[in-house]
């Protein structure tokens, strides 16, 4: 049962209810998903930090920046990161943790900013709740300057059989139990399991990366390939 006055997203994706579905979480989300991942959310989110490898004084997006908390570590390092993400819930929590930074509410599809104007881009976690991919992919290589590199860190496919089948049935019975007892809005989180499920896998998120104009495509597996970490470089032409 939903409580009253929230609408919970689905694998429409429609904006308005991936929105407001993150609006609602906003609150508790950073601890949520502490718990949710057991602490391997702060292990992911350095390693995105690492492959990015941005230099002080460079220009980075963070897309689907949610709080801030993935915008830090990049501006502790002097980089001039700006926070972007699409729930103005997540935009108002996080400028009230990190006044300093430039938080910008924004769609990926259709991004607020010029052609060529970032040395980086990344986004973790966030791709999959993107009404359209492959135009969002599109968008983040006009903003980025030629030669400039895209991070993607996402949920993604375990290799392993064995472990595939135990993530699955984590997905699909522990972590919703989990989520009512520690999240704000516990029911978002059933959207959260659908939207792993129905994303591709390591070759295929690739590929739809290549396609999208970038080059040198590459990923990584962290967790055993529960995450993936994906690499790739804007043409330089």
């Amino acid at each position: 049962m939903t409580t009253p006055g929230r609408e919970l997203a689905d694998l429409t994706k429609r904006p308005r209810q991936v929105s407001a579905m993150f609006d609602d979480v906003a609150d508790r989300y950073d601890l949520t998903n502490d718990v949710l991942s057991a602490g391997q959310d702060r292990l992911w989110r350095r390693s995105v930090v690492r492959a990015v490898d941005a230099r002080p004084g460079e220009r980075v997006l963070d897309l689907a920046a949610g709080t801030g908390t993935s915008s830090e570590p990049f501006a502790d390092r002097g980089v001039r990161v700006v926070p972007c993400d699409f729930s103005r819930g997540m935009v108002r929590t996080g400028k009230l943790r990190r006044p300093d930074l430039p938080f910008t509410a924004g769609d990926a599809t259709r991004l607020p900013f010029a052609d060529g104007v970032f040395d980086a881009v990344t986004i973790s976690f966030g791709l999959r709740n993107v009404v359209d991919v492959d135009r969002a992919l599109r968008e983040m290589a006009r903003v980025v300057r030629p030669g400039g590199r895209l991070v993607v860190c996402e949920f993604s496919t375990p290799p392993n059989p064995l472990l595939r089948r135990a993530y699955g049935a984590y997905l699909h019975h522990g972590l919703p139990r989990v989520a009512k007892l520690v999240s704000s809005h516990g029911e978002a989180y059933g959207y959260l399991m659908e939207s792993i499920d129905a994303w591709p896998d390591q070759r295929s998120l690739a590929a739809r990366i290549g396609a999208a104009g970038w080059e040198g495509v590459r990923w990584r597996d962290l967790s055993a390939g529960i995450v993936a970490l994906h690499r790739a470089v804007r043409s330089a032409a």
